[in-house]
């Protein structure tokens, strides 16, 4: 190399800034110079942002992704918490009833803490995390319109700058029309991704899709804090559907920063909540258990209900493919979205980012053949989010053509039995949460520390309501 010239770094463009986006560019600077591209102007702090409806609804992310997250971006989660966060001890600071209405004792033997925040405030400081890292570009109201390159490479994204733009527009150039020249695209476009039709464009493999839809309907409304809660860590209070019963209804109640309740309430086909403020408090309380309701009904309202249709499990196969482009990866709700009452979609995404990162590491950008070992890298936290996901909802009325097998159904029921014993077996339930959290595969419910108590107990009775103190009872309900 001649003396003086250094040497090019890598150049790595990833599609949409959301946390997954953000996840991803995180991942990528230590081996790239990073662009992000978003449709979307980002708000400057812990505010709604354009174009992610569903960051109104309660959010948490699971043990599994917190320890993701400060691996990524060391001390992340402190610094949420520092703003307002709260690292929630499963199940400790929670009251929650399993879909086969069992509620689970408050144990506090087991090490699971999740992080309990707004969308907003976690979307707020990842972007203050990441963005201030000088080899990340972020470039806002631009639109990725399709992929450079042919079926065995993907060289660059063509974009078009500019505040609302069409963007899937036609392909005639336009002024703000430029190419961004990449050795790594990511596209973290979320739900919406048009990935399978840029494949097909550049002559590739159509992608194999699978639906799981249990037709679930969300609706969310911020609500004032009692005062008398405000001073104490109020448990996270949660009453899962029932997959058996149909319609099947459920809903949730996370204090999160602010001293605000974020409610948010579920229905599947024929039982959906609506966005009427007269009807809501009326839904919590008709629920199978009305301890929702009953926590919620006198408090003030911020703001108007805010409903989500849009919650169908979606996976697109992309690691199955045999040819698969270099120098294309896809990652998030761009592979895989999930129900959002099992609260999976964030902790993925850290655990993907983490994946690449560490794949990276072992080889290094413009490897041949690298893309397809990230995919299929990232594959593995999307698979055991999906199997937990599609497990429960699959037995929903209309949810999918393809009913469970034999095998499957055996499976659900084994889970079922996995959750009536972690209910009052804390070794039992640390086996549960350790799957939950995506920190252990599904296989640990298959171990000493849940079968001993299956099948020998000591069988301490189920409880026959929600686990709420006396203390808790009188500061939240008037």
């Amino acid at each position: 190399m001649a003396e003086g010239i250094v040497p090019r770094r890598p150049a790595a463009v990833v599609i949409g800034a959301s946390a997954t986006g953000l996840l991803a560019a995180a991942a990528l600077a230590d081996f790239a110079d990073v662009t992000v591209v978003e449709r979307d102007r980002l708000p400057d702090g812990p505010e709604p942002r354009r174009g992610a409806p569903q960051a109104r609804h309660a959010h948490l992310v699971w043990s599994g992704g917190v320890k993701a997250l400060d691996d990524l971006l060391p001390g992340l989660t402190g610094e949420i918490v520092a703003h307002g966060g709260r690292l929630a001890h499963i199940m400790g600071d929670m009251v929650s009833r399993a879909p086969n209405e069992v509620w689970f004792r408050r144990f506090t033997s087991t090490h699971h803490r999740n992080l309990v925040c707004s969308r907003d405030l976690l979307d707020s400081v990842l972007r203050g995390r990441v963005l201030a890292d000088e080899r990340i570009t972020l470039r806002q109201e631009t639109t990725a319109l399709r992929l450079e390159g042919d079926a065995t490479a993907v060289t660059g994204v063509r974009i078009r700058a500019g505040a609302a733009t069409d963007a899937y527009a036609g392909d005639d150039a336009d002024a703000g029309e430029r190419t961004l020249r990449a050795d790594l695209v990511v596209d973290a476009s979320g739900r919406g991704s048009r990935a399978p039709r840029w494949l097909t464009e550049l002559g590739g493999p159509s992608i194999t899709e699978r639906e799981v839809n249990a037709g679930v309907a969300y609706a969310t409304r911020l609500y004032r804090a009692p005062e008398a809660a405000r001073n104490i860590d109020f448990p996270l209070v949660n009453v899962q559907a029932n997959p058996a019963k149909a319609p099947g209804r459920g809903g949730i109640v996370l204090p999160i920063e602010g001293n605000r309740w974020i409610v948010t309430l579920a229905g599947t086909r024929g039982g959906e909540p609506t966005d009427d403020p007269g009807a809501f408090v009326d839904f919590a309380l008709n629920l199978d258990d009305p301890v929702i309701g009953e926590l919620v009904k006198g408090l003030e309202p911020l703001g108007e209900i805010v409903t989500t249709r849009a919650t169908a499990n979606r996976r697109r196969y992309y690691e199955r493919v045999k040819h698969w482009p270099d120098g294309f990866l896809v990652l998030g709700d761009a592979v895989a979205g999930y129900n959002p009452v099992y609260g999976h979609g964030l902790t993925v995404a850290a655990q993907c980012a983490l994946a690449v990162r560490d794949t990276l590491g072992a080889t290094g950008l413009g490897q041949p053949g690298l893309a397809r070992r990230l995919q299929r890298a990232a594959a593995r936290p999307v698979a055991a989010a999906w199997d937990l996901a599609v497990g429960q909802d699959a037995l929903y009325p209309g949810a999918t053509d393809t009913r469970p097998n034999g095998v499957e159904r055996l499976l659900a029921r084994f889970v079922d039995k996995a959750v009536e014993t972690g209910a009052r077996n804390p070794r039992a339930m640390a086996a549960l949460l350790d799957v939950m959290s995506l920190e252990r595969p599904a296989t640990r419910l298959f171990s000493p520390d849940m079968l001993i108590p299956m099948l020998i107990g000591p069988r301490r009775p189920h409880l026959q309501g929600p686990p709420l103190t006396d203390a808790e009872r009188k500061t939240a309900v008037p």
